[in-house]
């Protein structure tokens, strides 16, 4: 009795997409071949379970010898041991610095060091994330933290370049890499209702309006610090509220603007003073480091929930935001103009995207 045997041999590693998210998510090998069989592999494969767990087994060795590549992916693209095509590679690196928005929305804003990694057991309970992937995810956040901390340019151009991600994940990167320094607040109880990507779109609108890179591209500071020189030229800006003048005029100008076109009209003539005081004194504080930290619990306290009180509506509070920032051209003694443009057009789109249940 005879029998064929076809054999094929290539050199081409193969990715399967099952068992690399299994491993990402931080499955035992014993786990990731319990949810494929439930999942029907056999039946479709026509195969063992015998083999199941050898082909499992298989990938995990090949995902773990990669694993020192994904730390560093050009040298995933230059290596020549592993022969992976290039959209393979792509998506290699790109689903290993995926991340959840749970864990990272509990991570923002808090160091990345030994201590905040002692408390990811907590972190995943209440997240739901698997421990193993937390801690994956964690060391991606610090990894991408100390490669670009000392960088100049864009934050978010940096991190592409240097980790091959696409440009919304670089983007988000970016915005971990700011809180983390800037270590603002974001755990109280009253900001919980904010998401990660509202802290996110935030943290680039900040950058894109505050930062080294914004203000002086040819400065040599990193691009994901506030400048201490914009910071303290914030303080100019108090004079729109400390000059009882300008603080009238400004009313009067806002006032004008927007009688007939929102809702809550009676609402903003008569708490003008406290808002307008509200948003020009988060800058002038921001010099001081715990200042920066309560940013944003500032802007809810001081600010949102004032507007929400009064119901004001997105669409009333971006109308006033609009002619609030615009009316101090006309006012005679001001002198601050570009400056104060630029400290409203990040804290505009803050309060916009904040501004939800």
């Amino acid at each position: 009795m005879s029998s064929d045997l076809d054999v094929f041999v290539g050199n081409t590693t193969l990715i399967d997409e099952e068992v690399y998210r299994l491993w990402l998510d931080g499955h035992s090998v014993a786990e990731a071949v319990a949810r494929r069989l439930r999942g029907g592999v056999l039946e479709r494969e026509g195969t063992s379970v015998a083999v199941l767990q050898s082909d499992t087994r298989d990938h995990y060795r090949t995902f773990q010898m990669l694993e020192r590549l994904l730390h560093a992916p050009p040298r995933l693209l230059q290596q020549l041991l592993f022969q992976i095509p290039p959209e393979r590679q792509a998506l290699l690196v790109q689903r290993y610095y995926a991340f959840d928005e749970a864990l990272a929305r509990e991570l923002l804003g808090k160091k990345l060091s030994k201590g905040t990694k002692k408390e990811l057991d907590e972190v995943s309970a209440r997240t739901g994330v698997g421990i193993r992937s937390c801690r994956r995810q964690f060391d991606n956040f610090k990894r991408v933290f100390k490669a670009v901390e000392e960088l100049r340019g864009p934050l978010a151009e940096n991190i592409q370049q240097l980790f091959l991600l696409p440009p919304p994940l670089a983007r988000d990167y970016a915005a971990i890499v700011f809180f983390a320094n800037s270590r603002f607040e974001t755990g109280k109880r009253r900001l919980q209702f904010l998401s990660f990507a509202d802290f996110a779109a935030c943290a680039q609108s900040m950058m894109g309006h505050w930062s080294q890179g914004a203000l002086a591209p040819e400065a040599a500071e990193p691009d994901g610090d506030l400048p201490k020189s914009f910071l303290q030229d914030l303080k100019e800006l108090k004079v729109l509220v400390t000059d009882k003048d300008l603080l009238d005029q400004h009313k009067s100008l806002v006032c004008s603007a927007l009688r007939g076109k929102i809702s809550v009209y009676n609402e903003l003539e008569a708490n003008f003073k406290a808002l307008s005081r509200a948003l020009v004194n988060v800058g002038g504080k921001l010099t001081h480091a715990r200042d920066v930290r309560d940013f944003f619990v500032d802007l809810v306290e001081k600010v949102i929930e004032p507007c929400r009180s009064d119901k004001w509506s997105p669409g009333d509070l971006r109308l006033f935001l609009t002619q609030y920032t615009a009316a101090p051209r006309n006012l005679p003694g001001f002198r601050h103009q570009a400056l104060w443009e630029r400290y409203m057009a990040a804290i505009t789109a803050c309060l916009l995207r904040m501004y939800h249940d």
